[in-house]
């Protein structure tokens, strides 16, 4: 009896063992498929021959290297940019088929101005490319409801308004697409970003529920999600700091103190966020696969710090992620010495 028992458990074990095996290979070539898609199919390109591409925020930076990037490839373009002096400078780094103009995204007169330029071109866009955007730093404490308010409007308000205005455009033909800018900071929020990460995870969210709604009409909408950049405003990262401080009350200034503003400009200017940060033209690459490719995708993290830091931290719990950032800024506010105790 105890053979038979043997015998049956051998054949059952056997069996499972095989159909594990069975289904590990048939994942594997599963696997080995979608790879072989993936790579097929992000290698492919539209043609660029009478498509039209609207950017905004081409200024410097980003939005700059992108236009030279785009009219290089053969796109149509019409260029968005805030100041009128640097729309001779950047005419002069493109082709006849770009059109520069001024364009202020939190202004409508500015936008309505802007459809109607392109509709004397062309009745379709290819892509519209939200990449204006402007930033600031500091606590809550110290950032006024204007300053909230200023970069919602820009970062957020601006780009929905651009997106709703020109969606006729895009929508009236297949295949086309939206690429928002956002940042790593709409995925997760470090401290002193306040005012910032807000607008960008209003961003976020706006473009998950865009493309949601969109999908029946083939509309792509891509989010750029980079960490920190080698930008303009970048260089200007103390300024920023010491102009935000300078602005306060005296008993705001007091509550912190200005040793928790030095120390906290130095941690992060010495820190390697600062010290590696990417260069703009992986995000401008990204933006680019994002406007050219078959099948763009949904979400680029074109740098190390948006693929491991900022991802890997929305990843952890809460309060591990909490306990890290906690552990790095552990600067302390002159106020808190006064602080009554229960």
């Amino acid at each position: 009896m105890l053979t038979l028992y043997r015998t049956i458990f051998a054949c059952c074990y056997i069996q499972v063992s095989y159909k594990i095996i069975m289904f590990l290979i048939i994942a594997f070539i599963i696997i080995i498929i979608i790879i072989i898609y993936y790579m097929i199919s992000s290698s492919r390109c539209i043609d660029t021959n009478n498509k039209y591409v609207l950017i905004s925020g081409c200024d410097t930076g980003i939005g700059h290297a992108l236009a030279i990037e785009l009219n290089q490839k053969g796109f149509n373009l019409f260029v968005g940019v805030l100041f009128p002096d640097n729309i001779t400078i950047l005419k002069e780094k493109l082709s006849s088929r770009a059109i520069v103009f001024h364009l202020d995204i939190t202004k409508q007169e500015t936008i309505d101005n802007a459809y109607d330029l392109i509709k004397t071109r062309t009745n379709s866009l290819h892509a519209l490319v939200n990449n204006a955007g402007i930033i600031t730093h500091g606590c809550i404490d110290w950032t006024s409801m204007k300053t909230m308010r200023r970069l919602m409007d820009v970062n957020f308000f601006g780009h929905v308004n651009m997106t709703k205005k020109f969606l006729p455009l895009l929508i009236s033909k297949r295949n086309s697409r939206v690429v928002n800018v956002v940042s790593a900071g709409g995925l997760f929020t470090f401290p002193h970003t306040c005012a910032y990460s807000a607008s960008k995870y209003a961003l976020k969210s706006f473009s998950d529920c865009l493309r949601r709604e969109m999908f029946p009409w083939n509309l792509h909408v891509s989010t750029i999600e980079p960490g920190a950049l080698k930008t303009p405003m970048m260089s200007n990262y103390e300024q920023i700091w010491r102009n935000v401080w300078n602005e306060l009350s005296i008993d705001v200034q007091q509550r912190w103190g200005i040793d928790y503003l030095n120390k906290n400009i130095n941690k992060a200017m010495n820190s390697s966020f600062m010290i590696n940060a990417a260069s703009p033209l992986t995000v401008v690459r990204a933006i680019e696969h994002a406007v050219m490719n078959m099948k763009p995708r949904i979400h680029y993290r074109p740098d190390w710090q948006g693929k491991l830091i900022f991802f890997t931290l929305y990843l952890f719990p809460t309060w591990l992620s909490d306990m890290i950032i906690a552990n790095i800024w552990n600067f302390v506010p002159d106020g808190v010495r006064h602080q009554l105790v229960n």
